[in-house]
């Protein structure tokens, strides 16, 4: 390798280190939940994260589906971001896995 030429090690990876996004986010208002998860036939390479958008009732928990969307890793990783950084929170509590 000659100096000033490009390392080929420094982008080779046998899979990410990154945990995916995972679990379910509030609105600040409370009148949308969104539920991260990996797919699970995705694979380590090529890692995708599903996102749910779904209408909450005023207990907070889970209604109707409004949209589903299919990110790559760093998409899911930013998107789950951004929401944390405007005010949505983390929900601990389990709802029905038919959610």
């Amino acid at each position: 390798m000659t100096l000033g030429g490009a390392n080929v090690w420094s982008n080779f990876s046998y899979g990410s280190l990154i945990d995916a996004p995972n679990g379910w986010i509030l609105h600040p208002q409370g009148s949308y939940l969104i539920l991260f998860e990996r797919c699970k036939k995705s694979p380590r390479k090529n890692i995708k994260v599903y996102s749910h958008l779904f209408y909450a009732n005023e207990m907070g928990e889970p209604g109707r589906i409004k949209n589903s969307r299919l990110h790559d890793l760093d998409s899911a990783i930013e998107t789950w971001n951004e929401l944390i950084a405007g005010g949505w929170t983390e929900v601990t509590n389990q709802f029905q896995e038919s959610a």
